[in-house]
């Protein structure tokens, strides 16, 4: 397997696509997105190694996200590839105009709750149908938690790994040694600087973040000798990385606990500017998604009591935070 690097101009983060050309198939796992640059880097890449585009015979992806699945279509149009995607996202993927409705209609649901101003609204959702209006949508292949696919000698064994998308899928390696190391394509379940998005990135999850701390401990428990991420370089201590992000997601729950004590009952988007301060571009979606994301795991929990679109501290939470040595609240999944 081979790292294609690949420039993103839209997110946070180089994106890498992987390449197995090393036998009778070509295979990639994620394209990168649909920008013209990443086209043109994409076939450069497939240029050096005598390869191109036409080639490819299958197309992995590890969510629906556009960073990662603009360019399946046009490779399946000039290939005729296979494209395989989690059975949650495939409607998504495939362009299918109902479930691009559904997701519409749930955003807007989740601005209004969550308290969104309308000029952010606006601007947020300019940049979304930039993206959306630009990639050409493949037929879809689905497939499952556990399933497994062989690819020049290397078995490619699903991981779900729900949370920042509902589909979102790792892809554990193995080949015929013994003795080779564990690794896994981690997509955008672990990354090596950012933290992923829960919550705002795919509003179709639900308890999105007690589903992706449970995709944390998997990979914790795991313990692989690298993760391939979606972005950025290679991860070679994934165990730690993914106790890390756990850490994290524990601190924002404190720091969300402590915005509702200094300003008392408020909605989501108030919590998220005390977190975040001003957003532009996707961060509109992704500040009051995870904010999002945390006030509605406290809330089942008890920590919170939601009144309609406000939030207030439960019964005694505040004399608890008090009384804290460490910044971090514990989190239950």
């Amino acid at each position: 397997m081979e790292r294609i690097s690949l420039s993103n101009s839209a997110f946070e983060g180089d994106n890498n696509a992987y390449l197995f050309a090393d036998g009778a198939e070509t295979v990639l796992i994620d394209t990168g997105d649909w920008m013209e640059t990443t086209r043109e880097q994409l076939e450069a890449a497939f240029d050096e190694r005598g390869l191109g585009l036409a080639d490819v015979d299958r197309i992995f992806l590890t969510h629906w996200h556009g960073d990662h699945t603009g360019l399946a279509g046009t490779i399946q149009a000039e290939s005729g590839a296979e494209v395989c995607v989690h059975a949650a996202d495939a409607a998504l993927v495939a362009g299918d105009e109902d479930a691009w409705a559904e997701l519409h209609e749930l955003q807007e649901r989740y601005f209004e709750q969550w308290g969104m101003p309308e000029d952010k609204r606006a601007v947020l959702l300019e940049f979304m149908a930039d993206g959306e209006a630009t990639t050409e949508s493949p037929s879809v292949t689905s497939f499952e938690d556990g399933d497994s696919f062989s690819v020049n000698g290397t078995e490619l064994e699903v991981v779900h790994a729900s949370g920042h998308a509902a589909g979102l899928c790792m892809f554990e390696l193995s080949g015929d040694g013994g003795d080779a190391p564990r690794e896994v394509v981690s997509g955008d379940a672990l990354l090596p600087v950012y933290t992923p998005n829960v919550g705002g990135a795919d509003v179709r999850v639900d308890n999105p973040l007690e589903k992706y701390l449970r995709a944390l401990r998997r990979i914790v428990d795991a313990d692989y000798d690298r993760a391939w991420p979606g972005h950025r370089d290679p991860i070679d201590d994934p165990a730690d990385r993914a106790q890390y992000i756990i850490d994290h997601h524990e601190e924002r729950s404190w720091r969300v606990l402590d915005a509702l004590d200094r300003k008392g009952p408020c909605d989501t988007w108030t919590v998220s500017d005390d977190l975040f301060g001003d957003l532009e571009s996707i961060h509109i979606l992704h500040g009051p998604g995870e904010s999002y994301a945390h006030l509605e795991h406290l809330e089942r929990a008890g920590t919170v009591v939601r009144d309609g679109a406000t939030y207030r501290l439960a019964a005694d939470v505040a004399d608890e935070l008090a009384a804290m040595d460490e910044k971090r609240w514990e989190l239950e999944y």
